[in-house]
């Protein structure tokens, strides 16, 4: 039987940009709720997230900017990094906790005491900058878990697959030109943030997908273009950006994905990871906004990491 993770904190609640703002601590209430209901909750070995350290953190990110975050933290009320990236009181350790989750996952998975591992965060981090937090993200999680699999496992090739209906601008900032990375994504465009269609390096396998794109077409991309290319570059172990709002229901974009899609797409990524990677797994949540459809989503996309 599949051992798969569950990491999540109590303190990635504590979140909180205000009422009314879509990336909101309700959506891991979701979550944990479907987990529940539809009795996975029991197949799964929980763990809670520890504080990424400076160390992990300096391997993607300045020490400077790390400070510039830890010094803006409000002792209350909320202050904004940037227009839709704001901190609470809470939020620091929930950035610290979502880091933290991505390198525990790896040296979880890595040691042979989980197959795979999902991390159920928040902040989001794949639109997080070397230097810079943006939409919603503080800290790259992806990239930070990627780079303490590369630095601290010594493995020589990961890849990174992000599904988000956002490009992950972020990740490739970060990451663009590094042989030992393989970063495959989709993405609405023309959309939020604006680019990833430029010039992306040779590590970067970009496809941006017009607006009203459904399951089908989303299908022959991850079978004709990123299948390939990952087949290709075998990597060691994979990281997910496990981001839900491509989802059908999700107003946030218009792109039309539905759980069976979620649970395709996990299984072709599963199919490389037993090929080259010992089976080796982690997916860590990014976006998703209407709670319904993220849960569902969310407990779909786990069913198939554990071969439930």
């Amino acid at each position: 039987m599949t051992t798969t993770a569950f990491i999540t904190h109590r303190d990635c609640w504590q979140h909180d940009m205000g009422a009314h703002h879509p990336e909101c601590p309700d959506r891991l209430g979701a979550i944990s709720d479907r987990l529940i209901a539809s009795g996975l909750d029991v197949y799964l070995q929980f763990h809670d997230a520890p504080l990424a350290d400076m160390e992990q953190l300096t391997r993607v990110h300045p020490r400077e900017y790390v400070e510039h975050v830890k010094n803006s933290s409000p002792a209350h009320g909320i202050i904004h990094l940037d227009p839709d990236t704001a901190m609470s009181p809470g939020t620091l350790q929930a950035a610290l906790r979502s880091a933290g989750a991505g390198c525990y996952a790896t040296d979880l998975v890595m040691r042979g005491e989980a197959n795979n591992a999902f991390c159920s965060i928040r902040p989001p981090g794949h639109h997080a900058e070397r230097g810079r937090a943006m939409g919603f993200c503080f800290f790259n999680n992806v990239a930070i878990a990627a780079r303490h699999a590369l630095d601290a496992w010594n493995l020589s090739r990961v890849a990174i697959i992000d599904f988000d209906v956002h490009h992950g601008n972020g990740t490739e900032e970060i990451l663009a030109g590094d042989e030992r990375v393989l970063m495959c994504g989709i993405f609405q465009h023309p959309f939020y943030p604006y680019c990833g269609t430029e010039n992306p390096a040779a590590n970067m396998c970009n496809v941006p997908l017009p607006a009203g794109t459904r399951g089908d077409d989303f299908r022959q991309v991850v079978a004709d273009i990123w299948m390939p290319r990952l087949r290709e570059f075998r990597p060691e172990m994979i990281f997910i950006s496990a981001g839900f709002d491509a989802h059908y229901e999700d107003d946030m974009a218009s792109l039309g994905l539905v759980e069976p899609d979620y649970a395709w797409v996990t299984e072709q990524i599963k199919q490389v990871a037993v090929e080259s990677a010992k089976g080796r797994i982690v997916s860590l949540l990014e976006g998703g906004y209407v709670l319904s459809a993220l849960a569902r989503s969310v407990t779909t996309h786990i069913k198939v990491l554990a071969d439930l």
